[in-house]
């Protein structure tokens, strides 16, 4: 069983920070060879795409909403993923999910994600 805790959402204002972090557990489970990805909802809307990140943390990808604010990163050996929000906007409001791919292909497509997060809430107002 793989488990997938997210954590450090709140409430915040419009250009301040947030760091999200992702900390993965389970039997004999390793994120080591794993492709991350944070993904995002917002009520009454899509889960959308956010930032993707591989094995060795050189290759990332952003969706173009986020790209500039946001960074992705990863600490394999605490199996442990992060994303850093910078610049926050109104619009950045949702839940962010994290999620592993067991693959070490790096997307943006949800389907393509083995593991969830239960989420966490990112709340920025104006």
């Amino acid at each position: 069983q793989v488990q997938l805790v997210e954590s450090g959402g709140g409430l915040v204002r419009a250009g301040d920070s947030l760091r999200l972090s992702c900390a993965a557990s389970g039997r004999a489970f390793t994120m080591y060879a794993m492709a991350l990805g944070w993904f995002r909802q917002a009520p009454g809307k899509e889960r959308e795409f956010v930032a993707a990140i591989g094995l060795s943390g050189g290759n990332t990808i952003y969706a173009d909403s986020v790209r500039g604010r946001f960074t992705i990163s990863r600490d394999s050996a605490k199996n442990t993923a992060f994303l850093q929000m910078n610049v926050l906007k109104p619009e950045d409001t949702a839940v962010y999910y994290c999620a592993v791919d067991r693959t070490t292909v790096v997307r943006a497509i949800a389907d393509q994600y083995d593991y969830w997060g239960q989420g966490t809430q990112v709340t920025v107002s104006s």
